[in-house]
């Protein structure tokens, strides 16, 4: 006998819990927004600015990452610098994130960079170097020889650039799903998707708010990852409701809907767990460098996988009732007709 992570004909209620599950989705936002006054929004440098230094030990020094995170906030005076191991062990190389000062960075061009222990510091101001030397000789001291392989400076005004680049990748985004969506299935079916994944991103964000965790380019990579993975998910499940509204016209489309699910529900579970699997490996063993990105996927792909099924289908359903359609599938079934028969004048 097969083994199957759900029997057929399986039938979860999963559109009489919509109002239960639009009150949690709310509830997450609502206390993301609360925490931002409270909790503030964590920038990393790259979008509030900052330094970056990449230095490598010599041979037989004992460097490691505890080590130096205390050496630069008890010498330097440097407080929650990010100390990430660059390349393998035996390389005993590590590259160093802080924020800079306000004036620190005030006049520095986007990206300095320099080899060996005089490495040109050009674009930032006096005051950043000296953080620099001060930070090189308070590892010198404290940890032992090394060598500055790389400084680079990133300044707020480039920040600032970032977060508006950032946002508008997200908004042509979701610009272009309202419009496949709408040209694929049907003008109804198109805020759905959109919705689900504007509720992804706002539930990451906001628990990223709320657990004091810092919005950096990786993390931005992440959005995009999910909005992605989000409307994967979606589409399975929107696909699978027209074909169930070609054949069964005349059945409610609450009913119709809670099909659709089930039926993909097997492929959502099996697509989701795999993601997952990878996505924990990647946090786990994937070391530092790439743990807030895996993270943020992995709140992602959880938050997805519940809006496809709680939000994007609800609403479709949600748009046909305002619509005024007496069963509540006659014009999304109209709609599906027809793209069915544009199929076939294609392929003829």
């Amino acid at each position: 006998m097969p083994f199957e992570i759900v029997r057929p004909g399986t039938h979860i209620d999963f559109i009489g819990k919509r109002r239960l599950c639009a009150a949690i989705s709310a509830g997450v936002i609502l206390a993301s927004l609360i925490a931002i006054p409270l909790r503030g929004v964590r920038l990393g440098i790259d979008f509030a600015g900052g330094n970056e230094v990449q230095v490598q030990f010599d041979d037989g020094v004992a460097a490691d990452e505890g080590r130096i995170r205390q050496v630069l906030s008890d010498v330097a005076h440097v407080d929650d610098a990010s100390v990430v191991r660059y390349g393998t062990r035996s390389d005993n190389e590590f590259l160093i994130r802080f924020k800079g000062e306000d004036d620190d960075v005030a006049g520095a061009e986007p990206e300095t960079s320099g080899e060996g222990d005089d490495a040109a510091v050009e674009g930032g101001d006096e005051a950043a170097a000296d953080q620099i030397v001060l930070l090189e000789k308070a590892l010198r001291d404290g940890v032992g020889a090394l060598t500055v392989q790389r400084v680079e400076f990133v300044g707020p005004r480039v920040g600032a650039e970032l977060q508006t680049d950032g946002l508008l990748a997200l908004f042509w985004a979701s610009l272009a799903i309202l419009g496949y969506v709408a040209f694929r299935f049907s003008s109804r079916f198109a805020p759905g998707a959109v919705v689900a994944v504007i509720h992804d991103l706002l539930v990451t964000a906001g628990i990223f708010v709320i657990l004091g965790l810092e919005f950096d380019l990786r993390i931005l990579a992440a959005m995009l990852a999910i909005l992605g993975y989000s409307l994967n998910d979606t589409i399975i499940i929107y696909d699978r409701i027209r074909e169930n509204l070609e054949l069964r016209t005349k059945h409610d489309l609450a009913e119709v809907l809670n099909q659709s699910v089930n039926q993909t529900l097997a492929r959502t579970v099996l697509t989701s767990a795999s993601t997952l699997a990878a996505l924990l490996s990647l946090f786990f063993l994937g070391g530092d460098v790439i743990r807030p990105f895996a993270f943020a996927m992995l709140i992602g792909v959880l938050v997805g996988t519940y809006s496809s099924i709680f939000i994007a289908s609800p609403l479709l359903l949600l748009l046909e009732q305002h619509a005024g359609a007496t069963t509540g599938s006659t014009s999304v079934a109209k709609s599906s007709a027809s793209v069915r028969k544009k199929g076939k004048r294609k392929k003829r």
